[in-house]
């Protein structure tokens, strides 16, 4: 079997592979490249009232408490906070995926929205299928992509080597 029969067997089967994987992060890796310019996919930052932040942490957790659709109960149900002192809030980031965004002085509700971008970002990095599908799925998936770059560029180069080739030995007679 030749390298160039080979090297397009290589080409077509592993375009063939992992055309799933690599249409599903091209596509979120577009959506998350906008999220900030669409409040459907990433609720925009609100503006707070003073950079210097007075309410604690406590009252913060009381008052994503009593809004019903973020339910949460206690820490537990909190995925994380994002501290922002110069934009004066700080942006309350649920398990259910809603963002409560807190005024840093007053503690006041600023914005509540529903946060599509860390689904956005699952799927981008495989992790929405399972634990470590990063590492067991999108990492082979790369490499192949890699391996096919690869080979696409000899696939692409080859008639002009060839040519090449031809007319030095032309020359040459």
């Amino acid at each position: 079997m030749s390298f160039n029969k080979t090297n397009r067997k290589i080409h077509k089967w592993g375009s063939i592979i992992i055309a799933l994987p690599i249409l599903i992060v091209l596509i979120s890796g577009i959506l998350l490249l906008v999220r900030k310019d669409f409040d459907y996919l990433q609720p925009p930052s609100q503006q707070g009232v003073s950079t210097t932040p007075t309410v604690s942490f406590e009252q913060m957790l009381e008052q994503v408490k009593s809004i019903k659709k973020a339910e949460v109960n206690s820490w537990q149900d909190i995925d994380r906070l994002d501290v922002r002192p110069s934009k004066g809030i700080t942006k309350v980031r649920t398990k259910s995926q809603w963002e409560v965004q807190i005024d840093n002085e007053s503690g006041d509700i600023l914005q509540v929205a529903y946060r599509r971008s860390d689904f956005l970002e699952s799927l981008h990095d495989g992790t929405f299928f399972f634990n470590n599908a990063n590492l067991w799925l999108m990492l082979p998936s790369g490499i192949v992509l890699l391996v096919l770059w690869l080979t696409g560029l000899y696939l692409f180069c080859q008639p002009y080597l060839k040519k090449a080739k031809k007319k030095r030995k032309h020359k040459g007679e």
